[in-house]
């Protein structure tokens, strides 16, 4: 997730609803060991046993697949091998039940799942995120999952802004077929702008660690953090 040198900084939670892989982890981490929704539910888990990774709460999608390799049979690495029923939780409920009080970074890489799981983060200001890394499908490669732009709307709605994304994988057309996207309390808004004052230090410390030192200088900057003075003075290595 980050360099090993900051993972004693974390209070690492993993979620894992699949038996099989679960044990795997959570003699390391704290692992919620159902699945994560909108809701409590119940739901369908097809399992890509060749490619554990692949597995979704939707079905692979072959004509997908074909915008994203269509070279050879790499599809057959999502072949399902299983599925299962899941329990299915929601993030609010989770934490409650570990009594987490404050959610500071959040990634989802659900294979299509990421819109349904940040539904079910709640409305109140505990469990929003300071830093999140979502993984969004520009081009479908699962069954019937929602369209990105619902889910980057929804997330706008949040008052979140974008800040950073990366290409994942390769493609035939001349756009991401696959993106990590990265997203920060919009520091505009009045939401926005008390979610980071209310949690300013653990900030800072996460935009230092994922590299947004000039966007971390700016929203200082205006906010007037604290510690404004030796942030200004922090040199971006790969900018100046």
């Amino acid at each position: 997730f980050f360099l090993k040198k900051y993972e004693k900084f974390f209070n690492t939670i993993l979620v894992e609803p699949n038996p099989s892989e679960e044990e795997k982890i959570k003699k390391k981490y704290t692992v919620i060991e159902k699945g994560l929704w909108s809701t409590n539910c119940v739901k369908k888990l097809y399992i890509t046993g060749k490619n554990p990774g692949g597995t979704s709460m939707y079905k692979p999608w072959k004509e997908g697949f074909d915008l994203y390799n269509p070279y050879n049979n790499y599809f057959r690495h999502y072949d399902i091998t299983d599925e299962i029923d899941v329990e299915c939780t929601t993030i609010k409920d989770s934490l409650d039940n570990l009594n987490i009080r404050e959610l500071d970074y959040l990634k989802i890489v659900t294979q299509g799942a990421e819109y349904e799981i940040l539904k079910g983060i709640g409305g109140g200001a505990n469990y929003l995120p300071l830093l999140m890394c979502i993984r969004a499908h520009i081009f479908p490669i699962y069954k019937d999952t929602p369209n990105w732009t619902e889910m980057l709307n929804y997330i706008y709605k949040l008052d979140y802004m974008l800040c950073s994304w990366e290409k994942i994988g390769a493609h035939i057309t001349q756009s991401p077929i696959h993106m990590g996207m990265f997203f920060i309390p919009n520091f505009l808004t009045e939401k926005g702008k008390d979610l980071i004052l209310s949690r300013e230090n653990e900030f800072i410390f996460l935009m230092l660690i994922f590299g947004q030192v000039r966007l971390l200088q700016s929203v200082s900057k205006k906010l007037e953090f604290k510690l404004n003075s030796n942030i200004s003075k922090i040199r971006d290595k790969f900018f100046d």
